[in-house]
């Protein structure tokens, strides 16, 4: 069973910064993209930022320039650093695989969430 699971959300004042990771466990024979969504709330989830496995990027215009998406693949982990960050950031972020190839076969997953508030 593949499981992904978020962790670095929190409350921060506009103009911080924070650091969210999501590593994916389980028996994984490779991830190709991994991203990060959001949500806020009554809005869309949307994509933030996404990477590929060579470390191909791309973000949404809203946060380029100040989020920046990393990954490592030894530990099948996606980071998202995120300065600069302002009220309008402030939603559920979930991280994404999608085509994971896994013991059990090729997957989607998510994460559960975790939830960024930016104080203004």
């Amino acid at each position: 069973q593949v499981q992904l699971v978020e962790s670095g959300g929190g409350l921060v004042q506009a103009g911080g910064s924070l650091n969210l990771s999501c590593a994916a466990s389980g028996i994984i024979l490779r991830i190709n993209t991994m991203g990060w969504y959001r949500q806020a709330p009554g809005k869309q989830r949307e994509l933030v930022a996404a990477i590929t496995r060579g470390g191909s990027r791309n973000y949404a215009d809203s946060v380029k320039g100040r989020f920046t998406i990393s990954r490592d693949n030894a530990k099948n982990t996606v980071y998202l650093q995120m300065n600069s960050l302002k009220p309008e950031d402030t939603a559920v972020y979930y991280c994404n695989a999608p085509g994971v190839i896994a013991r059990q076969g090729i997957g989607d997953y998510w994460g559960q969430g975790t939830q960024v508030t930016v104080s203004s």
